[in-house]
């Protein structure tokens, strides 16, 4: 896939994986008109007219930032050999990490790593097995850990999958020292408003937030688990299954939207399929996704 550039921003998509769900699992309340509306405009061959028969189809995938020198790494997928009591994400054996090497950048060639949260399969390539350990997969990096996530992943009181990735994909980078646990309005390079800076977006997780950079052109919004699937521009106002706190969820997703839409923002979602990245448009009472050209 071609890298997009947005000024001073070159940015890339490393795929890991594509997966889904049944849409009357994930959102249960997606009707067939919902349905009949998406596909104006969106062509997804498991986007079946009932919603019965539709699947909730996702990509999962990392984005790629160069900018002034730096490269950096925003979200990390699911990662290789992890045991996980999730089937799909269970000891993979993907290749991510040659799709990153593919593109001239060695592991040893990272400047940061960001998550946008701590779930299972936004985590997993920050680190890799060296023997019986995990160990940083990004050897020269600093990792950006949003304060509110780490305070919750870190208590043993949660779902399961998500505490299996924080023990051997969080962790084991804190204890190298490698980790820089932030308040989730930072600036990691330059400034707000001219650099790399964190946006709060709490609500698919406790401290979940968004990535933004902008450097001499429009801004580029990685808005995590905020949207997962184009479905949700349709019908923002519905909560997702695995919402930490559903309606605040919404609350950021719909503020989002009517924030950007119209606007030069670039929106790159962590699942969208194809080419991910694009630009949303107000469509009467709704939304509507324009993607951006191969």
């Amino acid at each position: 896939m071609t890298a997009i550039t947005i000024g001073n921003l070159v940015i890339h998509k490393i795929a890991e994986m594509e997966s889904g769900l049944p849409m009357s699992m994930v959102m249960p309340d997606i009707t067939a008109a919902d349905l009949a509306r998406l596909r104006g405009w969106y062509w997804d061959d498991s986007l079946a007219p009932d919603p019965a028969d539709a699947a909730f189809s996702l990509s999962i995938h990392s984005y790629l930032v160069q900018v002034d020198g730096k490269t950096i790494l925003i979200d990390s997928c699911n990662g290789n050999g992890k045991d996980r009591s999730v089937p799909f994400a269970h000891r993979l054996d993907t290749p991510w990490l040659d799709r990153l090497r593919a593109l001239g950048v060695e592991p040893e060639d990272i400047d940061m790593v960001m998550c946008t949260h701590l779930h299972a399969d936004h985590v997993g390539w920050n680190t890799r097995r060296d023997g019986d350990r995990w160990v940083p997969t990004f050897p020269n990096a600093r990792y950006i850990l949003g304060k509110k996530d780490y305070a919750f992943f870190s208590e043993q009181e949660h779902e399961v999958f998500h505490r299996e990735a924080y023990l051997d994909s969080v962790l084991p980078v804190v204890q190298a020292g490698q980790a820089d646990i932030v308040d989730e309005t930072t600036a990691v390079h330059g400034k707000i408003g001219d650099g790399i800076w964190l946006r709060p977006a709490f609500g698919h997780s406790p401290g979940c937030c968004m990535i933004e950079a902008r450097r001499d052109g429009p801004a580029a919004l990685f808005s995590g688990d905020v949207i997962h699937h184009p479905v949700q521009l349709i019908r923002p106002d519905l909560p997702f299954f695995a919402d930490w706190d559903g309606p605040l969820a919404v609350q950021v997703r719909t503020a989002l939207l009517n924030e950007i839409a119209g606007t030069d923002t670039v929106l790159l979602p962590a699942h969208f399929r194809g080419r991910s990245a694009g630009h949303v448009e107000r469509d009467g009472d709704i939304f509507r996704f324009r993607f951006l050209p191969e």
